[in-house]
């Protein structure tokens, strides 16, 4: 075979080799193109937006937890209900059961009392004859041990729902004694003895609070305060000790709370609150502890093609990591270590704008900041979030490429192949082409 014929094979092979590389790495171009981010004013129209949060709220019995929206339009909604799920937690932080849906609070009632039953009463207080046993720190433990069954509220007295229960209890004592229930009724005013309140983790009062053998038995009671609803708890846990069918605790002794939902809330500057609160009690605020982990605080629709997940899944385009910032706080965990603090979340919104298939989806990034504030000591902390949307918008648009375009290259990679192919072999064969004498 010639020389020449040997040449011009093997550069026929070099020559396919480097077109199909460059038909390959034409199309790779073609089909995954490139994502440019533009800003502009937002024309976003639309006049609420959804909010998606889940909060773990590590030291807040689900009974006290509330959620309250407010806005610069004047919305001010206290314990907002619709669309709001609870979970009880244990001490781990762990789901254990489910609470519900967030609900209204129901009012307890309370026995009213005559003037003439209450001068009788502040006698016998005045003469030491209560039935009620004050509790102290000196003599709590020695009234477990002298008592199995212990029913016992711990109070302040500058609470109000604790001085309409007051009478009650003591009501409810002496009742206890004449018909000789075997359970030991004191009370603890926790004003004069905070520590013993701190140990026991009375979080609001009046608390009611039922003792087995030395140990707390939860849920604390949560019924009428009424002489008669006392006594017809009091002798349902005495049955159920005597005939040794009591039950494990249903509840941790400090049990924590999952809040979960969503809300439509106005495209204005707008807050939530996350706070301990209650219709039926006066809260501890020496005692709310508001350590959580945010798990998801995002806004926008949770599903459907256009989810605020969009800039996370979307496979057929390279968003720009720059843009995905739809959920910075989520798995972030925010502990207090002292009591009188409270972490506040603030939050940019942006609205993204996403190519997705022939349109674009508006999904929603968000820039955030936490800092952890200090309340006086009578005040009760909150978990806030507060969240302004820039007037501005992100645009993300694919680089424009037409078939034509796609085309022509190809037809380009074939020509300039073969072109300068076709010079380097002519090149070689002139440079190695024997001399003639």
């Amino acid at each position: 075979m010639k020389e020449s014929t040997k040449i011009g094979i093997i550069m026929s092979f070099i020559s396919l080799f480097i077109m199909i590389i460059l038909f390959i790495c034409e199309t790779y171009a073609f089909t995954h193109r490139s994502i440019q981010s533009n800003i502009g004013v937002d024309v976003n129209d639309e006049q609420l937006i959804r909010l998606n949060f889940n909060v773990t709220l590590y030291d807040v019995h689900c009974d006290f937890v509330s959620v309250d929206v407010f806005d610069t339009l004047g919305t001010d909604l206290q314990n907002v209900t619709k669309d709001i799920h609870k979970w009880n937690l244990n001490h781990e932080g762990t789901i254990q059961k489910y609470f519900g849906w967030n609900h209204r609070q129901k009012e307890i009632a309370h026995e009213e009392h005559s003037p003439q039953e209450l001068q009788r009463q502040n006698e016998m207080r005045a003469e030491g004859l209560l039935s009620a046993i004050d509790l102290t720190s000196d003599n709590f433990e020695e009234f477990h041990s002298k008592n199995s069954l212990v029913f016992i509220d711990f109070f302040a007295p500058w609470c109000i729902w604790c001085q309409r229960l007051a009478p009650t209890w003591e009501k409810f004592a002496q009742e206890a004694n004449w018909q000789h229930l075997d359970v030991g009724i004191g009370k603890v005013d926790c004003v004069a003895h905070e520590d013993l309140c701190k140990e026991e983790r009375i979080m609001a009062f009046p608390t009611l609070r039922w003792y087995q053998e030395g140990k707390a038995i939860m849920p604390d009671y949560k019924g009428d305060r009424s002489v008669a609803n006392l006594l017809e708890y009091a002798k349902k846990k005495i049955d159920a000790y005597e005939d040794d069918e009591y039950e494990e605790d249903e509840e941790e002794h400090h049990p924590g709370c999952l809040v979960a939902g969503h809300l439509m809330v106005n495209r204005v500057p707008s807050q939530i609150h996350m706070e301990a609160k209650s219709v039926n009690h006066e809260l501890n605020s020496m005692m709310t502890n508001l350590t959580h982990r945010i798990n998801d605080f995002s806004f926008g629709q949770p599903d459907g093609p256009l989810m605020s997940q969009l800039l996370h899944i979307l496979p057929f385009f390279k968003i720009p990591d720059a843009e995905k910032r739809s959920n910075p706080l989520k798995g972030k965990y925010y502990p207090t270590y002292h009591f009188h603090q409270a972490f506040h979340h603030h939050m940019k919104v942006i609205s993204t704008h996403v190519p997705w298939l022939f349109s674009s989806g508006v999904v929603y990034q968000v820039l955030a900041e936490s800092q952890l504030v200090m309340y006086e000591e009578m005040e009760m902390p909150e978990i806030k979030f507060l969240w302004d949307l820039s007037p501005m918008s992100v645009i993300l648009e694919e680089e424009d490429r037409y078939w034509y375009d796609y085309v022509t290259s190809l037809f380009a990679i074939i020509g300039g192949t073969y072109t300068t192919l076709g010079l380097i072999n002519s090149l070689i064969l002139k440079i190695f082409k024997p001399k003639k004498y």
